[in-house]
């Protein structure tokens, strides 16, 4: 009863804000997120023959780096490895320890399907195999250094270089410790969204990381052997591998348009200015992140970019329109 008075007193805007607020906080609050109850850190497999895998051109995979630099650093973070607190996540790849500078290279055929900017990757690359059904994330490269953006690369092509403490994701303030933070994943970079546990260049996440596709790599690489079909992709529903990037890009597409049919209701031109410009941004932030949403948040702005147009049209052709009738009157009455 009192929800429904509460509504009826609301405007359109506060509705919709109001009923995505709601979603988002569903979303958070689902099982999807929640961490792994059992999950426990795995040792390496033996690399130590790994290197020659490269001068091997029958062999699909080889190391990806020319030393493999395992020994170096005290604590490396091993795949599966908790961190410590309470809010436990756990490591999605393997650290290989190197200077920098260090070459890095394809572990095996396939198509760079992500090379940019990456938060506290410094510089990411992300190559597709699809003849085996898995992608490769190659995390804390350098972004001064020269990289491949992308096209189709061959096992052991120079993809890039180690990048330094502070520009592979720490910073003068805050250096991170030079590696090679190496992933394989069941699937391709598509076929996983970029919010939430399931995001395609997840690092450390809440569920074990092998129940949502991420495999050992030391283990891929030292195996050699594809499965028939390739690796099968993990089980999930829709909602858990999509579900927190849709509502975050409805809660952002939806608020746009709310705010765009108030102004073309109330003519006001300069809430349609502020809301193509934050669709504008929340896009740009959506393509930097990775997150597909911010094709219809660019649409939207695109939409808005019109609509700011038209009213600026209209509201010349009405002043033009009350200047012609002053006119008229002043000549009316000298007459």
């Amino acid at each position: 009863m009192i929800l429904r008075e509460w509504g009826e007193k609301q405007n359109p805007a506060n509705k919709a804000y109001f009923v995505a607020s709601l979603l988002w906080l569903v979303l958070l609050s689902s099982g999807c997120s929640q961490p792994a109850a059992t999950c426990y850190q795995q040792p390496r497999a033996d690399l130590s023959g790994a290197l020659a895998y490269a001068a091997d051109d029958e062999l699909e995979f080889q190391y990806p780096l020319p030393e493999l630099g395992l020994k170096d650093y005290p604590e490396p973070a091993r795949f599966c490895k908790a961190s410590r607190g309470s809010n436990r996540k756990y490591h999605a790849a393997e650290d290989y320890h190197l200077p920098a500078g260090t070459p890095v290279y394809a572990f095996a055929d396939g198509v760079i399907s992500f090379s940019g900017r990456m938060g506290g990757y410094g510089w990411l690359i992300i190559i597709d195999h699809p003849q085996a059904n898995i992608y490769s994330l190659y995390g804390h490269l350098s972004p001064s250094r020269w990289k491949l953006k992308s096209g189709a690369v061959e096992k052991g092509d120079l993809i890039g270089y180690l990048g330094d403490s502070d520009e592979n994701g720490g910073s003068a303030k805050n250096p991170l410790v030079t590696h090679l933070h190496f992933g394989i994943r069941a699937g391709q970079r598509t076929d996983y969204s970029g919010q939430g546990e399931w995001r395609w260049m997840a690092g450390w996440i809440k569920p074990c990381p092998s129940d949502v596709g991420w495999l050992k790599p030391s283990q891929v690489i030292t195996g050699q052997e594809i499965p028939p079909g390739g690796f099968p992709e993990p089980e999930g529903s829709l909602f858990e591998k999509w579900g927190e990037e849709l509502i975050l890009s409805l809660f952002n597409v939806g608020g746009g348009l709310v705010a765009l049919i108030y102004s073309l209701k109330k003519k006001k031109t300069f809430i349609s200015i502020f809301a193509t410009a934050m669709l504008a941004l929340a896009g740009g932030v959506f393509s930097i992140k990775g997150t597909r949403g911010y094709y219809a948040l660019f649409a939207m702005a695109v939409l808005g970019l019109g609509i700011v147009i038209y009213q600026y049209l209209q509201k010349r052709n009405e002043e033009q329109g009350e200047g012609e009738g002053r006119e008229a009157q002043e000549e009316q009455g000298q007459q």
